[in-house]
C-alpha cells in the first residue's frame, strides 16, 4: 500500500484537523472525535447533521456552512460513527427549532444515529431524520436492508439546508428532506478499486478487462462483472436503470455526474456528454448539472450518475445561495 499518511490509525483524526486548518472560517472541531460544525453558530432555525464513514471526502465535513449542513461527523474509513460521537454533534449545533439528521440507508449508520436521536431527546432537543436510499442498483447489499443512499444524498444535503436557512419549521424541512429522496436516483460502475489505509489491500480485485456495474461507495458488490464497455455504453446501461425507476418524462431535472475519487474529468465530462444527449432525445430537460466529486470512495476509480426530478420548490431551493468548502 502507498498512501501519503503518517499512521494509520490517525488517517481520519489528521485529516479533520487538516481540514479544519484549511477552513477556519467555515469549521470548528469538536473536542469529541471527529465532529465538526460551523465556526459560527447558526441560532433560530433548523439545524442539519449528517455523515458516516471517512473515505467519502468532500462529503460530508466540506458541505458544512451556509445553506447545508450545521455539523458533519466522520468515522473511520467506511464506517460509522458511533451514537456518542453523533450525540455530542447533535448538541453542538441544537436550535429551539430542532434537528434534522440525514442519514444514508447503511444498517450501522441509521442504527447509530437513531440511538443520537434517542440521547438527544432525553435532553429535550427535537430530531427529526431522513434516511437516504437513492441507489437503485441493489436492493438488499452487505450493508444495508434496502437500498444504499449514496450521492444523490447531497442534493438532500442542498435542499433541506436551504429550507431550513427561511426559517421553515422542522417539520417543513424534513418534508422537503424526504421529497428529494423521493425524487432523486442514483446508478454507479467502476474499473478499479480502493484501498481502506486500515485494511492495506484493494477492497476487490478486477482484471484489466472488467468492470463492476453497480457498485456501492463502500466497493461492495453491485449488479454484475462484465467486460469493459465505452463511456457510451456504460452511461446509456446505467441510465436505463434510473429511468427505468421513476418516470421522468417531461420533467426537468438536475444531473450529477460524480466521481468515486480517481476517475480523471476528462472522463466525468464524456459521461456527461452522452447522458445530455440522451436525456434530450428523451424530452427529459436539464436544469442544471454538476461534474467533479462530490461522494467519494478514497480513491476509487469510477462514477456515478444521479437524477433529481425538479418542481419549482425543488428548483428555487437547488439556486438558493450556499457557501460551504466544497459547494459554493
Amino acid at each position: 500500500m502507498k498512501k501519503f499518511i503518517n499512521d494509520v490509525a490517525l488517517v481520519e483524526e489528521q485529516m479533520i484537523q487538516g481540514m479544519v486548518k484549511a477552513y477556519p472560517g467555515y469549521l470548528r472541531k469538536l473536542d469529541c472525535g471527529n465532529v465538526v460544525v460551523r465556526a459560527n453558530k447558526k441560532e433560530g432555525k433548523v439545524a442539519l447533521i449528517s455523515g458516516g464513514g471517512s473515505g467519502h471526502e468532500p462529503a460530508h465535513g466540506g458541505y458544512v456552512g451556509c445553506g447545508m449542513l450545521d455539523a458533519a461527523v466522520a468515522g473511520a474509513v467506511f464506517t460509522s460513527p458511533t451514537p456518542d460521537q453523533i450525540y455530542e454533534g447533535i448538541k453542538a449545533i441544537a436550535t429551539d427549532a430542532g434537528v434534522l439528521m440525514v442519514v444514508k440507508n447503511y444498517t450501522g449508520d441509521v442504527m447509530n444515529f437513531e440511538m443520537a436521536a434517542e440521547m438527544a431527546g432525553m435532553e429535550g432537543i427535537t430530531v427529526k431524520y431522513v434516511v437516504t436510499n437513492d441507489d437503485v442498483a441493489v436492493k438488499d447489499s452487505l450493508y444495508t436492508v434496502g437500498r444504499r443512499g449514496v450521492a444523490g444524498t447531497v442534493f438532500v444535503h442542498k435542499i433541506a439546508g436551504a429550507m431550513a436557512e427561511t426559517g421553515a419549521s422542522l417539520d417543513e424541512v424534513h418534508a422537503v428532506a424526504q421529497k428529494v429522496i423521493d425524487n432523486v436516483r442514483t446508478m454507479g460502475a467502476a474499473i478499479a478499486p480502493c484501498t481502506v489505509p486500515a485494511a492495506g489491500k484493494p477492497g476487490f480485485e478486477l482484471s484489466d478487462d472488467e468492470m463492476e456495474v453497480g457498485i456501492g461507495i463502500h466497493g461492495e458488490p453491485g449488479t454484475h462483472r462484465e467486460s469493459m464497455k465505452t463511456a457510451d455504453q456504460v452511461a446509456d446501461m446505467l441510465l436505463a436503470q434510473i429511468l427505468g425507476d421513476i418516470d421522468y418524462e417531461g420533467s426537468e431535472v438536475a444531473v450529477m455526474i460524480n466521481g468515486a475519487g480517481a476517475t480523471p474529468l476528462m472522463e466525468l465530462f464524456i459521461i456527461n456528454n452522452r447522458v445530455s444527449d440522451v436525456l434530450a432525445e428523451k424530452g427529459i430537460r436539464v436544469y442544471k448539472t454538476f461534474v467533479g466529486e462530490y461522494m467519494t470512495s478514497i480513491e476509487m476509480q469510477g462514477f456515478s450518475i444521479s437524477l433529481l426530478r425538479l418542481d419549482d420548490q425543488l428548483r428555487e431551493l437547488l439556486d438558493a445561495p450556499a457557501d460551504t468548502p466544497a459547494w459554493k
